[in-house]
């Protein structure tokens, strides 16, 4: 059964994401895992130009914003894996950074965040809800099964079909056991669950795009270090310390202070965010008979338009076979 919308924490636990064992951590052979994705990781990154683009308003910084506020609901909705949402975020930006959507209404936006959290969602987790499930909080468009489907086509092939791309997420294990305190699997998981949770927070700001995944996961991990932790010389030799640096400073102005300076705080930042009752959307779409029949429920809209090279039609899903 999924969780009520109005859960009052976001669960980074381990059973998300568990760590192994500390004293069965490999650490040489961590270390020739981190070099190969250091060296891949800039091929899962948004566009150079991206996020001078965002600054100067060339893209829709508001919508972006919107959507990454709406996977973050949904993900604390379904306690879906830290890595779901973070991967959903990192899908939107880099198709962004290649393509445009219209401005004039805000169904382009909400129709690419349900196909990048559906996306991700099928690369990460055990259990992915049907396409109609994932479009919950009331959204304005209820969209068809099949234009999501057409629309998680061309967000892939702009994405050059590179999926498992390279987060902060796959350098946590390895940059927590560099701390002598991790050799305690109960402290290993706190900071681990800590780290996540600062993680997630960091796709809400834009100047976090500036870093790769290897400097946000290393601030991350000493901002969420113990105060009485022995904090280590280096996470790896080929790690950029000045990007670190810069990352951890920005890190602490935006994600700590404005959230109380606790992970705890920004746990609830997340949870608060979602609405207090079922969607109605959902609830009235899934009892129509075809996904013809136009979706026409109160405060709900349907809307045709043709971005460059897909038709993207809203209207009700299909319903479940009978």
């Amino acid at each position: 059964m999924s969780p009520s919308p109005d859960s009052s924490t976001t669960q980074l636990t381990s059973q998300h994401l568990p760590p192994p064992p500390p004293q069965f951590h490999d650490h040489d052979a961590s270390a020739a895992a981190i070099t190969a994705l250091l060296l891949a990781e800039s091929q899962h990154m948004p566009e150079n130009d991206y996020l001078g683009r965002c600054r100067d308003r060339s893209v829709d910084v508001t919508g972006r914003l919107d959507a990454v506020n709406w996977i973050l609901k949904v993900h604390a909705f379904y306690e879906f894996r830290p890595v779901t949402a973070f991967l959903s975020v990192n899908y939107l930006d880099r198709f962004l950074s290649r393509c445009s959507l219209p401005r004039a209404s805000g169904w382009p936006f909400q129709l690419l965040s349900v196909a990048c959290l559906s996306l991700a969602a099928k690369m990460e987790e055990s259990h992915v809800p049907f396409l109609l499930d994932l479009q919950l909080f009331q959204p304005k468009f209820i969209f068809e099964p099949k234009t999501l489907q057409r629309m998680e086509l061309w967000v892939m092939s702009n994405l050059d079909w590179r999926l498992r791309s390279v987060t902060p997420f796959d350098y946590l294990h390895h940059f927590i056991s560099c701390f002598p305190s991790s050799s305690s699997s109960s402290s290993f998981t706190d900071h681990f669950n800590a780290a996540s949770t600062l993680i997630l927070s960091t796709t809400r700001v834009l100047d976090f795009l500036a870093f790769p995944p290897s400097a946000v996961a290393a601030a991350a991990v000493l901002c969420s270090a113990p105060p009485v932790a022995q904090l280590p010389l280096t996470f790896h030799g080929t790690l950029n310390k000045e990007m670190v640096r810069c990352c951890h400073q920005l890190m602490e102005d935006y994600v700590l202070d404005t959230c109380l300076a606790s992970t705890s705080a920004i746990k609830a930042q997340i949870a608060e965010a979602a609405p207090p009752s079922s969607p109605v959307g959902v609830l009235d779409a899934a009892t129509c008979a075809s996904c013809d029949t136009p979706f026409a429920a109160s405060g709900h809209q349907q809307q045709e338009a043709d971005p460059p090279n897909k038709r993207l039609r809203s209207s009700t899903p299909d319903a479940p076979p009978r």
